[in-house]
């Protein structure tokens, strides 16, 4: 589980980047992002490949 309370609280830091960039139209919160949302999809393939091998070594 304590991979999944990393998931939710990078998308947690992300919450005011997202506001100033769709209310406010701040440009640098875009980047900010953009950044986080790579580094989601980064945390995402590592849980993902931890699932698929914990998974297989248990078959």
């Amino acid at each position: 589980m304590a991979r999944f309370d990393e998931v939710k609280n990078l998308v947690m830091s992300l919450e005011s980047d997202f506001e100033k960039f769709y209310e406010k139209n701040n440009q640098a919160a875009g980047t900010r992002v953009r950044k986080g949302m790579q580094d989601l999809k980064t945390l995402a393939q590592e849980i993902r490949s931890e699932v698929q091998n914990a998974k297989n070594g248990a078959a």
